[in-house]
């Protein structure tokens, strides 16, 4: 069978898995179901460049996090600096390591064993969420630099809210038609300059980019209707090779759907595999491990530089400026 269609097929059993009150695809079936749990070998490497002037160094190395759907069953990281792990305010995780003085070229590295479950959600319909949820989640419902709300983005999201309509009864409703209509209507396309910095003027205006460009955009428009939304950012695993070199980071959303909680939604991988439409709005494959959430992130007070658009990146800073030149590699490896 070739590999799209295996590929299919999975996607086809783990929908079947995860629907409420079906069993799963039995072992005689003659094709493997997609696994509802996935052990992954993550090999994370931060190259840090010469340091040939005196000052105070700091690096910042992103480790991956807990979740509902994902469990830290081993970390171990080796620095050639003393460090220790930390939090920022919104529980992202990443070691902190600092050095006085000029200093060689070193490499921080991490190796974690992770488990991801693939889960799916089902939001209540025709329910809208309560001012005690809104309070709760007002974290989640405010603006960030990159994801302006109110008057400062009326301009850009008028015209298209007019086209979504006016909102419906139902939060998981309005959810699926901003879904819909960002799938429909941002290309997945990394030409020129300005795509991935998730920024909501460029993809309302250019309407292509990456898979931050989509969620901005998708995240401003839940937000403006009152749904709390929160971006996460990872690595993509793919479920069809057993090892290799991750080339890049993947992001998504969770909005909060009554009924439901957090639901996951990834729009690009939606525009980018069309036949995944609908698996794409609240399942999720065990094919990602995450590592932080949010934008505008800070990493605790020894982080002096501006705050970070979103964090994937190792960063270091001398004396509060930026290191440039930091080289990161990430490898993976399915757990037996």
């Amino acid at each position: 069978m070739a590999p799209q269609l295996r590929m299919l097929r999975r996607h086809a059993l783990l929908l079947l898995a995860l629907a409420p009150g079906c069993a799963g695809p039995s072992p005689g079936d003659g094709a493997p179901a997609a696994p509802a749990a996935r052990g992954v070998h993550l090999e994370l490497s931060a190259a840090i460049p010469e340091i040939v002037r005196d000052g105070t160094l700091h690096v910042f190395v992103p480790l991956p996090r807990e979740a509902s759907a994902q469990r830290i069953l081993s970390e171990e990281i080796t620095a050639p600096i003393p460090g220790r792990v930390e939090e920022d305010a919104l529980g992202n995780r990443f070691w902190h390591g600092q050095a006085v003085g000029p200093r060689r070229a070193f490499t921080v590295e991490l190796a974690a064993d992770v488990e991801r479950d693939a889960r799916s959600s089902a939001p209540a319909p025709g329910v809208s969420l309560s001012d005690a949820d809104r309070a709760d989640l007002a974290a989640w419902l405010a603006p960030t630099r990159r994801v302006p709300l109110g008057a400062d983005a009326a301009g850009e999201l008028d015209p298209i809210r007019a086209e979504l309509g006016a909102p419906t009864a139902g939060a998981a409703e309005r959810a699926r038609q901003i879904y819909e209509w960002v799938v429909d209507n941002v290309e997945y396309r990394k030409t020129g300059t300005g795509w991935g910095n998730g920024d909501l003027f460029w993809a309302c205006s250019e309407r292509y980019g990456n898979c931050t460009d989509f969620h901005t955009l998708l995240l401003a428009l839940a937000r403006t209707d009152g749904i709390p939304g929160r971006f996460e950012m990872g690595f993509p695993v793919p479920l069809d090779r057993p090892s290799g070199q991750i080339g890049g980071y993947h992001c998504w959303v969770e909005l909060w759907l009554p009924g439901a909680g957090w639901t996951p939604l990834d729009a690009s991988e939606a525009a980018k595999h069309p036949e995944d439409r609908e698996l794409h709005f609240g399942s999720e494959l065990p094919d990602r491990v995450l590592f932080t959430r949010g934008r505008d992130l800070r990493l605790g007070p020894d982080h002096q530089g501006p705050p970070l658009n979103y964090y994937i990146h190792a960063i270091a800073e001398l004396d509060g400026e930026p290191i440039e030149g930091i080289a990161q590699t990430v490898r993976y490896e399915e757990l037996p």
